[in-house]
């Protein structure tokens, strides 16, 4: 079952949880909150780190999966893994399952996001002007290749970032920090900026490190990142590659080359994972046949699809469906 909460009846819930719940007071800058008990069992941390630098660790499973719609409102930039469990948006973006997230600051925008039932991950947000205290120019300004982040009064930049060993163990390290009192604290503090430099370091690395000498011309990235979103936005009717790029402003060649830098695989290649994330939701939902998913996610052929979706996922469609059925 589905349980969908409203942005005001989710704040309620939480805050009701917290009352509830006692700040541990060996640990002044930390407070623990257990999940809400009409949803779920578990607890979410939260310790400020850094003077406005917020770290979540959380562990706790929901009795339904939870459909969770967002609001248009100033977001900070937040950094996020997933070492069980996903969140999804509605423009196919997932946290978990190989993807981490990075939001931008800026307007996020009004998405529905769909957190399934175990979820074992750690997230830390911070005001964008703090971008500037770590990552310094001389000047106080931040530094132009994390620019990009920072969109004021504009939709925020979203990215997922691909999971890597590095980046799963340090959220191992901080959800099993060894530490307490200030030690703790200051280990934390080392852990958050080593997430945030490796989460940053595939975008960073196609831009020469925080060298001034980006290996694509100014304003090449975000463009890029705008065809993701225009792809994402699109998954039932993706517009062709040459359209594509017309659309955002560059070469179908620096398309290409920009998704195999930036993403790890083609346009296409990216659709196709997409598509196929997308129908496994379809399919997690019960109420369509494999048949029907197949045709929705672009397979003419059945069998085709089947053959994908167990190479992707180690299942197939109908193993999906029916554990969904069985639930």
């Amino acid at each position: 079952m589905t349980i969908t909460l409203t942005p005001e009846q989710e704040r309620d819930l939480w805050a009701e949880a917290r009352q509830n719940s006692q700040q541990n007071s060996s640990e002044p800058f930390e407070s623990y909150s257990q999940i809400p008990r009409q949803l779920g069992k578990g607890y979410s941390r939260s310790i400020e780190v850094h003077p406005q630098v917020w770290l979540g660790i959380s562990n706790y499973e929901y009795y339904d999966d939870i459909l969770e719609p967002g609001c248009e409102c100033i977001h900070p930039v937040e950094f996020a893994v997933s070492l069980s469990g996903t969140t999804i948006d509605e423009f196919g973006g997932q946290l978990g399952e190989g993807y981490t997230l990075i939001s931008g600051g800026g307007i996020q925008r009004n998405m529905t996001f769909l957190a399934s039932q175990a979820q074992v991950g750690i997230g830390f947000s911070m005001p964008v002007e703090l971008l500037a205290t770590f990552y310094p120019t001389g000047d106080e300004e931040i530094p132009p290749q994390l620019r990009f982040l920072v969109k004021g009064n504009e939709w925020q930049t979203l990215l997922y970032p691909k999971t890597t060993t590095a980046i799963q163990t340090v959220a191992q390290q901080i959800v099993n920090c060894p530490y307490h009192g200030m030690t703790k604290r200051l280990y934390l503090q080392a852990k958050v900026l080593e997430l945030m430099s490796l989460q940053l370091a595939p975008f960073l690395a196609e831009q020469g490190g925080l060298q001034p000498q980006p290996r694509f011309r100014a304003g090449t990235i975000e463009r890029i990142y705008q065809a993701r979103e225009i792809l994402l936005s699109r998954l039932a009717n993706p517009p062709s590659l040459l359209e594509l790029a017309q659309l955002v402003g560059v070469s179908d060649r620096t398309l290409q080359r920009g998704f195999q830098k930036l993403f790890g695989t083609t346009v296409f290649g990216y659709l196709a994972d997409k598509r196929m994330e997308q129908a496994k939701r379809w399919l997690r939902e019960g109420n369509r046949t494999v048949l029907e998913v197949a045709i929705m996610t672009g397979y003419s052929n059945p069998t085709h699809f089947s053959v994908a979706f167990k190479r992707k996922f180690g299942i197939s469609p109908s193993q999906c469906l029916l554990g969904k059925k069985s639930v």
